[in-house]
């Protein structure tokens, strides 16, 4: 192990592999509020987030487990059509709280293009929240709708969404 007096330890998260700072202080110059979305194996959370200077403000959030037990969804949490509808249910809260544009941080998840990532983006579009984004990433309506995994989940996903909007 190295050592002496220009031996630097870098920052545990980066040590871990956990934060990027270059990517977080490009997000950050920005000044808007951020749109952090992470995913794990079972769900999906969608979080508006605004630097501060002790640590970064939560405005507000919304989880694919919220479906389950806000909406009475009763299919996989970590599918395409849930992540979608996470990202409406937070779009619709921020635009409720005054946010008009955010940017989008993904961390350290690759940016797959038509992934759970950007279903969510979509829907905080839809939802009203303008984001700069790349048109080609978005995934199909037919993936959205859950076209690729049983009819059931196109009339969920129809019924949510309509709650969500408020009938739009």
């Amino acid at each position: 192990m190295a050592h002496g007096p220009r031996y630097h330890v870098k920052p545990r998260r980066r040590r871990w592999g956990v934060t990027d700072y270059r990517k977080r202080l490009r997000l950050l110059k920005s000044k808007k509020p951020r749109l952090v979305i992470r995913k794990t194996l079972r769900h999906t959370l969608v979080q508006f987030a605004e630097y501060k200077e002790k640590g970064d403000h939560i405005l507000t959030c919304a989880s694919s487990k919220d479906l389950v037990s806000k909406y009475n969804w009763k299919h996989s949490t970590s599918n395409t059509s849930a992540a979608y509808l996470t990202g409406l249910i937070a779009g619709k809260k921020a635009k409720d709280l005054g946010i008009k544009e955010c940017v989008l941080d993904i961390g350290r998840n690759v940016p797959a293009t038509g992934g759970r990532l950007f279903a969510s983006l979509k829907g905080v579009i839809d939802a009203g929240v303008i984001c700069p984004h790349d048109e080609s990433k978005l995934p199909s309506d037919d993936r959205i709708y859950g076209k690729h995994i049983d009819d059931k989940i196109m009339k969920d996903v129809e019924e949510i969404k309509k709650t969500v909007t408020g009938g739009k």
